[in-house]
């Protein structure tokens, strides 16, 4: 009789779910293909979990279980065959033949298992079904849920022996068997917990959150596990022990615990202790991920509602709240990942303000989905190395002071041998004032960069520009003074105005301006390269700034001493042309930052992409750097003039 029934309902179940496309409408296809696909899920888990215990060698031990098996083997072929076409999909049918053959030949349990996991995993990647929770869950919330919902049944301590137990068919599960749920991933769990089993008393509670029934998956997974083992796995996985396999939130909820470690290892005992406590697997650089992918979902599910400003703002903050904070460490380890999770996420934006058709902006977001999972993959395995954070930590300090070292040397050096050194102590007084108010201005930039994205996107993109418009004047201005004589007609001028009338705070305005605009360009790159060091590598970070400063030091030592000698002319026409080319850099990567935050449209056109070099493939940054270029050849060709 359970056979009979438990069959009917759950055909019924997979009605309800085969003709949500005729009620819903063409717009919620690819939502109904994703429900097919999680019923695939569900039925090869329960596969993998109950075919052992109805066949032992070679013989049908219960006939009822069996034959639910056979059943819901043979109606993963067809579904599989029923969801959108894909090049795996022939090859999928195929394996899911093999699984009902070697069923119907009662092949022993754990082989059936073992090909049932490997067919789930294939379906999960191929059709990129959502199987993580979008934050770690909460083990005490679960804690709670289980006692208001589940302990009637299956008692406190879920060994299947609650008040309400009592003549039930099946008999409640017992959470402490082990053989049967190391079969169990906790998607497996999650789904029974969504689902239910139809038949059976067992429910479907897909009236609670999502979060909530993620939450019942892994306090329900972790009842069986001993304190002490916990706590053992807890000193592992802070030794390392664990994070290479356990990389993911996805990772682990996808397998088995039978897949992930021999019971009793130490291996295991880590398993235990990530049930637990899942949060530790939310690494920093993984958690903006997660935030990614749940405004991903979110921005699908609003546009298939027809809402179409609601999924834009979800649009929007999937990058903005997400990506966005992991950019620059996804950068190090894998650029092009990262600029192609940029384009993407800016075409679904795209999609949606040209009114693209729901399935157009599901498959959209699908394909984003699939780059936030590589995403995941290498930030879990890469790191920035301390060698590399020293370097990097050295060469911006360098690059961004030297520039200042020469022009401040060269004030200083005209000053004494016209011995006027009464006016040092103001020259000083300007880089000092500049040094102090760069460190207030990288506190309020801490505070800056840890507000919200668009806040974030914006500042940059508007710094950017601003930041061009005084690289290019500058530029022009050392462009115009390229040669010794005009160099010293102009600073001779300067000073000695300066000196005549007393205003020798005219030399302290103009040293601090010097120094401040490159302390608040190093603020940037410092603040990132802190972030993306880690603790570990905070102390490279340290030692690279301490050792270029003293290597400024020296080279300003060396300038000032031998400042006569100096070719000043050659310097700056070198400078001014660099300057010119971080213009056009600035002004690409500003306009860039500003479609970022939703203030620009992107407009694609096909040209090459180069984000080193400021270089978007997109009307908005390539017209103003055309224009630009042309203004400096501009500028050039009037200096020339002039000299002539």
């Amino acid at each position: 009789m359970r056979f009979t029934l438990f069959n009917i309902v759950f055909h019924w179940w997979l009605t309800v779910v085969l003709s949500a496309v005729s009620l819903q409408g063409v717009a919620l296809a690819s939502v109904t293909d994703g429900d097919k696909a999680q019923a695939i899920v569900h039925m090869l888990d329960y596969v993998s979990v109950d075919y052992p215990e109805s066949v032992q060698n070679g013989q049908v031990i219960k006939p009822e279980e069996y034959a639910e098996q056979r059943g819901f083997a043979a109606q993963a072929i067809t579904l599989l065959g029923q969801l959108p076409a894909v090049s795996e999909q022939d090859r999928l049918v195929q394996q899911a033949r093999e699984l009902l053959a070697r069923i119907e030949a009662k092949r022993a349990g754990s082989e059936i298992s073992s090909l049932a996991h490997e067919l789930i995993a294939h379906i999960i990647q191929t059709w990129k079904l959502s199987v993580a929770p979008r934050q770690a869950p909460d083990f005490q919330q679960g804690e709670l849920l289980f006692a208001q919902h589940c302990a009637g049944c299956h008692g406190q301590q879920g060994k299947g022996d609650g008040p309400l137990a009592k003549g039930m068919d099946p008999a409640p599960r017992n959470f402490h068997d082990e053989p049967r749920m190391g079969q169990r991933s906790l998607y497996g769990l999650y789904n029974t917990i969504t689902l239910g089993i139809p038949g059976t008393p067992m429910r479907a509670f897909n009236t609670l959150s999502e979060a909530d029934r993620w939450a019942l998956a892994f306090f329900t997974a972790g009842l069986r596990a001993d304190q002490a083992v916990v706590t053992k796995g807890e000193e592992l996985w802070r030794q390392g022990l664990g994070k290479a396999k356990f990389s993911t939130l996805r990772a682990f909820v996808t397998t088995a615990p039978s897949q992930q470690a021999p019971v009793g290892s130490s291996l295991d005992a880590v398993r235990a202790y990530l049930t637990r406590q899942p949060q530790a697997l939310q690494t920093a650089g993984q958690a903006p991920l997660v935030i990614s992918r749940m405004k991903t979902e979110d921005t699908a599910l609003a546009y298939a509602k027809g809402n179409k400003e609601e999924a834009r703002r979800f649009a929007l903050a999937a990058y903005l709240e997400g990506v966005e904070l992991i950019e620059s460490a996804l950068n190090n380890v894998d650029a092009s990942l990262r600029v192609e999770i940029e384009r993407e996420m800016m075409s679904l934006r795209t999609a949606i303000a040209e009114g693209s058709s729901a399935d157009a902006v599901t498959a959209q977001t699908t394909k984003i989905m699939a780059l936030l999972d590589r995403a995941e993959e290498r930030l879990s395995n890469s790191a920035l190395s301390p060698n590399t954070t020293f370097v990097s930590s050295l060469v911006i300090l360098l690059r961004e002071g030297l520039e200042s070292i020469l022009i401040i040397s060269t004030i200083i050096a005209f000053v004494v041998r016209t011995g006027r050194r009464d006016a040092l102590p103001y020259i000083h007084l300007g880089w000092i004032g500049a040094m102090m108010l760069g460190a207030v201005t990288w506190v309020l930039a801490r505070y800056m960069l840890s507000i919200s994205g668009a806040n974030r996107e914006l500042t940059e993109g508007l710094t950017a520009l601003l930041a061009a418009a005084m690289l290019l004047y500058v530029g022009w201005w050392l462009h115009s003074r390229s040669n010794a004589q005009a160099w010293s007609r102009y600073v001779r001028e300067q000073l000695n105005s300066a000196l005549a009338t007393r205003t020798l705070w005219t030399m302290t305005g103009l040293t601090f301006l010097v120094v401040y605009r490159e302390f608040f360009e190093m603020i940037l790159f410092y603040e990132t390269l802190w972030s993306q060091a880690g603790e570990i590598g905070h102390s490279a970070v340290v030692w690279g700034v301490a050792i270029a400063a003293v290597l400024l030091l020296l080279i300003g030592g060396m300038i000032l001493r031998y400042s006569v000698r100096l070719p000043i002319g050659p310097f700056f026409t070198v400078a001014s042309s660099l300057l010119a080319m971080m213009a056009v850099i600035f002004v690409g990567n500003g306009i860039t930052a500003l479609q970022a935050a939703g203030v620009l449209d992107v407009t694609n056109v096909r040209f090459f992409s180069l984000p080193l070099l400021g270089i978007h493939p997109t009307v908005q940054s390539l017209v103003p750097q055309a224009l630009i270029l042309a203004l400096i050849a501009g500028g050039i060709w009037s200096n020339r003039e002039k000299a002539d």
